[in-house]
């Protein structure tokens, strides 16, 4: 369980809340010190490797295992006949979608292989290069099977089945509709359409996922040392599928490399290391190396969306029709479903505008693929993206700057609270605000004469914008209603130790993000201590809390709120008991940097050190009936909505090399609006760090595969990231409206950069394109498709 102190507070007597506080670990880290899986030792611990498919779709037996047996070095080679009895097969089930057809997914396939990687056996030996010699002699049969690849032809009626046993590719269908909108568009003055083409990309954390799981057949204990972002959801559901009590299941989630969302979900490797620790009776550790996580962490964002918007005389959004079809891979991933990513876009398509009339329709795809999950910013870079480019077409056709067109369409702050045509509740947002903010600090009429002179130089330069909403800190309602054991409350417990300082056990999790510097910083002005005497531990089952973790960007909003009010009560019962001592009433009293205070002249009466050593070791001395309690608890959840929206603008200033096709960005501009701000460092080192990934779906990443389902970037030279070197500078700046619905008023930043940037990435692409008549309309923007755009080479055959 890590326990770390906070950096010194740089302004003793000022509050906490809203200092740019450094996070005292970041010293841990670059020396080296950080303790991952991998650094993690056990007494007897073996290591495992996989056998994957080399197919996207076969069937398979394996026919002998002795050789592989046979290798000194060699523990067990286990196979789906060996871990079946241990764990059953699962499958992704939302109560509120019964028609989805969820196929069931085993820790080791069983005599079907449905995508190239699957893991059919696993070899656990003295060391990972033994355990994967061994794996080089496991003798397999195979026959292959035709594989459903491309997603529009797996979406036909026709197509090859990903699945033998399933009738169709399409295991959800989902159609929703709001107002009229037929009507809106056979009323329309203008029509603007677009057809967007997102492929699939990956997290990519620093860190590969891994486990080190060690049973002790003694006591029926597993205890779990992983890299996860939810310890917690991760014990429920290793508990249900090994058949344990969560109560003999400990997770351990210590320092985590990166996760953006891939480390939320359920992976067949880490249940069947669990299982073959159940089955050893010792432990086991399996870490991915970068090949196979590349290949076998949840892809994200395969989309191909239809997209329609109308406009009305008076230059006013009247409707938006989008269709998507999105592809799933091979699964749907437990336990959340791989539906959530297009949910979630469709949701959010229109979100920082004010339309009454929508109709949306999403078919979800099985295909011989790796899984998608759960990304970064989940389907807000999707919607971002259809919104913003059929904004700015809606603008051109109108024949006016689509800054206008934004001003005149953007929810007014005064109509709020407003229910969009999806039902999500509109609160607290500031996008008038927020683009002005940005205008002014583009200086965007100097901007665009800039453009235009750099263009009669003959470069090729544009700017794009996108505004955008984003739902963060998913309440209990979003997964309640799906029956999907996820918590979305989160419990913090505190204590006063005899020195004065504070001890805090919260529920969320760090990776990364810096939600135990943040935490310490709400705790001391809750407490009134300064922020260096509060020590935030976190990550462990037998320790923490109950809670959700990390993920939806709830740290601030949900774990802040919970450890803001805990904190609370704990300044109270100091000042109940300091009263007592001090023989007067707790409202004759304050409480700030440690120190008990008359509230009248700010004196100071006692030490708050005093006051709990008397609690903890004297309370004989205390006031008869005097109740000193040094420890505290709160639970808590946002039950008033499922989401919690914030909004934003951002702007890319890009210029493209005519020669290469190479888009390079020049500028970022980023204006957020994620409430109170509890640590601005923290907070714009997430937004920078998440335009980064935005820029990196815009321009660079994707996951090939080839026409019979052989994955083609399961390296760093194929699956290319941003580098520091080609990254403009980002501008980060802030517009402040607190939620109204919680005390702290804070909302979620962490995916905020991400969401945004691919869209002003695509729209200032665009914008360098349109001098020429040309136009780009798939993600990530690849030099071939814009000197196709440029004229330079043959349009795509098809196109």
């Amino acid at each position: 369980m890590r326990s770390a102190p906070v950096s010194n507070q740089p302004n003793i007597g000022q509050p906490s809340i809203g200092q740019p506080m450094p996070r005292a670990s970041t010293r841990r880290l670059v020396a080296g010190r950080g303790r991952y899986v991998d650094d993690i030792p056990a007494k007897g611990e073996v290591y495992a490797a996989f056998l994957r498919s080399p197919h996207a779709h076969a069937a398979f037996e394996v026919v002998n295992i002795s050789a592989a047996a046979a290798i000194p070095g060699v523990v067990r080679v286990l196979t789906a006949e060996d871990i079946d009895p241990v764990c059953p097969p699962w499958k992704c089930v939302l109560r509120n979608a019964p028609d989805l057809q969820s196929p069931e997914q085993r820790p080791l396939a069983r005599r079907q292989a449905v995508f190239q990687g699957e893991p059919i056996a696993l070899v656990v030996a003295q060391s990972r290069a033994i355990a994967e010699d061994a794996l080089e002699l496991i003798e397999v049969e195979w026959s292959e099977r035709p594989a459903a690849i491309s997603l529009e032809a797996a979406a036909m009626p026709d197509a090859v089945p990903a699945h033998e046993n399933l009738k169709s590719n399409i295991c959800w269908r989902f159609e929703h509709r709001s107002g009229d909108p037929d009507k809106a568009f056979a009323d329309a003055e203008h029509v603007v359409q677009r057809r967007l083409v997102f492929a699939r990309k990956t997290g990519v954390p620093l860190e590969p996922r891994g486990i080190l799981a060690s049973y002790d057949p003694s006591t029926n204990a597993l205890t779990v040392h992983v890299s996860h972002q939810m310890p917690h959801q991760f014990q429920l559901h290793l508990a249900e599928l090994l058949g344990m009590s969560p109560l003999d299941v400990r997770v351990i989630c210590s320092d985590i490399g990166g996760a953006f969302g891939i480390k939320m979900h359920v992976y067949p490797e880490e249940v069947a290391v669990c299982a073959a620790s159940r089955i050893l009776g010792r432990p086991v550790k399996f870490i991915a190396d970068r090949v196979e996580s590349l290949s076998s962490d949840v892809h994200a964002r395969e989309h191909i969306v239809e997209a329609r918007m109308a406009v009305n005389t008076s230059g006013m959004i009247t409707a938006i029709d989008v269709d998507d079809i999105q592809g799933l891979g091979a699964y749907s991933v437990y336990p959340r479903s791989s539906t959530a990513e297009a949910m979630s876009a469709l949701r959010a398509v229109g979100g920082p505008y004010r339309f009454d009339n929508y109709h949306a329709l999403l078919r979800s795809v099985l295909q011989n693929k790796v899984m998608t999950g759960q990304y970064r910013s989940v389907g807000h870079p999707v919607a971002a993206a259809i919104t913003e480019a059929l904004v700015e077409d809606a603008a051109a056709v109108r024949g006016e700057d689509s800054i206008v067109f934004r001003q005149r369409n953007f929810l007014p702050t005064e109509a709020m609270p407003w229910v969009s045509p999806m039902g999500a509740r509109m609160i607290d947002l500031s996008h008038h605000a927020c683009l002005e903010r940005m205008l002014t600090l583009v200086d965007y009429p100097r901007l665009r004469q800039e453009i235009d002179t750099w263009r009669q130089e003959g470069r090729i330069v544009g700017l794009g914008l996108a505004s955008f909403v984003e739902f963060t800190a998913t309440g209990a309602e979003a997964y309640g209603r799906a029956h999907v054991p996820v918590s979305s409350l989160d419990g913090v417990m505190l204590t006063m130790e005899p020195t004065g300082e504070v001890r805090a056990q919260c529920s969320a999790s760090e990776i990364g993000q810096g939600i135990q510097q943040g935490l310490a910083q709400i705790i001391a002005d809750a407490v009134g201590v300064r922020a260096d005497k509060v020590r935030v531990a976190l990550g462990d089952t037998a320790a923490s809390p109950h809670g959700g973790g990390a993920w939806s960007s709830r740290g601030a909003a949900i774990t802040g709120e919970t450890a803001w009010t805990a904190g609370r009560k704990l300044r109270n019962e100091l000042l109940n008991v300091a009263a007592a001592m001090l023989q007067t009433t707790a409202a004759s009293l304050d409480l700030r940097d440690g120190r008990i205070l008359a509230a009248d002249t700010g004196a100071e009466r006692i030490a708050i050190g005093d006051v709990a050593r008397t609690a903890i070791f004297h309370p004989y001395d205390l006031p008869t009936g005097t109740n000193a309690q040094m420890s505290v608890s709160h639970t808590w959840g946002r039950d008033a909505d499922p989401f919690l929206p914030t909004n934003g603008v951002q702007a890319s200033l890009v210029e493209i090399d005519p020669i290469s096709g190479l888009v390079r960005p020049l500028r970022h501009w980023v204006v957020e609006d994620c409430g109170r701000i509890i640590n601005p460092l923290l907070v714009d080192e997430q937004i920078r760090g998440g335009v980064v990934q935005g820029i990196g779906e815009a321009l660079y990443e994707i996951c090939r595969y080839t026409e019979d389902g052989q994955y083609g970037s399961g390296t760093l030279a194929d699956y290319l990231l941003p580098m520091a070197a080609d990254m403009p500078d980002i501008v980060v700046a802030h517009v402040e409206t607190p939620y109204s619905g919680s005390q702290l008023g804070a909302k979620g930043a962490g995916e905020a950069g991400t969401c945004g940037a691919p869209a002003a990435v695509l729209n200032a692409v665009n914008d360098a394109l349109r001098p020429f008549s040309g136009r780009i309309d798939a993600m990530p923007i690849s030099p071939v498709d814009v000197l196709r755009a440029l004229g330079k080479l043959p349009a795509k055959a098809g196109a």
